[in-house]
């Protein structure tokens, strides 16, 4: 499939899709006319980058990761390295601050969102 295409059924824009291919991210073979065209299953492989991304995970840090993630094609092509195993679990560990740091957050809005309806319905 074509650039357009996959940046349609993504979600993700052209140039993003070019940075991935640029990082090492995503492959592509070119046509005769020197189009990228892309295996179907590069949507797959574009949603887990983003997905990867959302987490706060760099580039860098994804090219190394992807090789040990299954693909919908079969398993992973490598093991993960005891190191990159660890960063992983540290990465994992700043996850799971965040999500207590944001669910603290939301219970501060809560408390506030109560006290607001509270004065309004007096």
């Amino acid at each position: 499939m074509r650039i357009g295409e996959l940046a349609r059924r993504t979600g993700v824009s052209e140039r993003s899709l070019r940075y991935y291919e640029q990082r090492g991210l995503l492959a592509s073979t070119r046509t005769p006319g020197g189009h990228r065209d892309y295996p179907e299953r590069a949507v797959d492989r574009v949603i887990r980058i983003q997905e990867m991304f959302a987490a706060g995970l760099s580039s860098a840090k994804i090219a190394r990761l992807l090789p040990c993630m299954r693909d919908a094609d079969g398993g992973p092509s490598e093991i993960a390295t005891p190191r990159l195993a660890t960063e992983l679990a540290s990465e994992r560990d700043r996850i799971d601050r965040m999500i207590t740091e944001l669910v603290n957050s939301r219970d501060v809005l809560d408390q506030v969102i109560d006290a607001a309806a509270r004065h309004h319905d007096r």
